[in-house]
């Protein structure tokens, strides 16, 4: 399985930190050219590497990192999403209206014609989601949602690869709807900063 990050702001870095701890190779990509990334991505760690969007779309998984505007960009890249998983890390802070009445996630993955889609590493702050997920002998949650009960399944191992404890929450607009940002409202489950406790 190969990944990639599509858009290098905070929270683009706080995930490519994610995959540095656990030593997983992963992409970096964004706008700017691969060169004005690198330094960036080396800093980070051996395993982080910029491309150009049009090489990083050919991991297996992307991450959208991207300002929620952008993504229609990203989606135009490539003819086809089918065989890809794409994860929707965006918080859309934009007018409802604007959304056709969806939520964030399902306005989204039309654009991904044929991508397996699903919601997740969108509620954490960056600092949170680049610092070390276990914490006091649990793990940080991640909430993931989708409107493809398949997709989840891989997405739930990566998010238990990078040290986090995955929970699902079913689809968009049932347990999904607790981590969508909508209009100038955010979800009820975004910014909470949970960790499982081991039984």
């Amino acid at each position: 399985m190969s990944y990639a990050i599509v858009g290098f702001g905070k929270i683009g870095q706080a995930l490519a930190h994610a995959f540095a701890r656990k030593n997983i190779d992963v992409t970096v990509a964004s706008r700017r050219p691969p060169e004005a990334l690198t330094p960036q991505a080396r800093a980070i760690g051996p395993t982080v590497v910029a491309k150009s969007l049009r090489d990083a779309l050919e991991a297996d998984t992307i991450i959208l990192a991207v300002p929620f505007g952008e993504h229609r960009e990203v989606a135009k890249a490539l003819p086809s999403w089918k065989g890809k998983t794409v994860i929707d890390a965006m918080n859309a802070l934009v007018p409802l209206e604007e959304l056709d009445g969806l939520p964030s996630s399902a306005f989204v993955a039309k654009s991904f014609t044929g991508a397996k889609f699903v919601k997740g590493f969108n509620h954490l702050v960056a600092a949170t989601l680049a610092a070390d997920p276990v914490v006091e002998g649990g793990h940080r949650v991640v909430f993931l949602s989708s409107d493809d009960e398949d997709a989840i399944a891989p997405v739930a191992g990566l998010a238990k690869q990078l040290g986090f404890a995955p929970v699902k929450l079913g689809k968009f607009n049932e347990g999904g709807a607790l981590v969508h940002a909508r209009g100038r409202t955010w979800g009820q489950l975004i910014f909470q900063d949970l960790f499982k406790k081991k039984q």
